[in-house]
């Protein structure tokens, strides 16, 4: 694996995690280095840090505190 892509996956905790959990993506990546912008995308989505993932958190936890003022109304 190229020494930039090593480095930064080691800077990434999350990147380290991911990869550890799906090692098929150290041979993708030995094999072709410019999959790693693949392989974060995949990361964002399954742990959930996409740009949707956090709208909907959002809207999640208003939806919450809506409901917890309406009780105590």
């Amino acid at each position: 694996m190229k020494l930039d892509v090593q480095f930064k996956i080691k800077n990434n905790y999350l990147l380290q995690k991911y990869i550890r959990e799906n090692s098929y993506w150290y041979k993708y990546l030995n094999r072709n280095p410019g999959l790693l912008s693949e392989m974060e995308r995949e990361m964002k989505e399954k742990y959930k840090l996409t740009a949707s993932d956090k709208i909907n958190d959002i809207s999640e936890k208003l939806d919450l505190l809506r409901t917890f003022m309406n009780v105590l109304k």
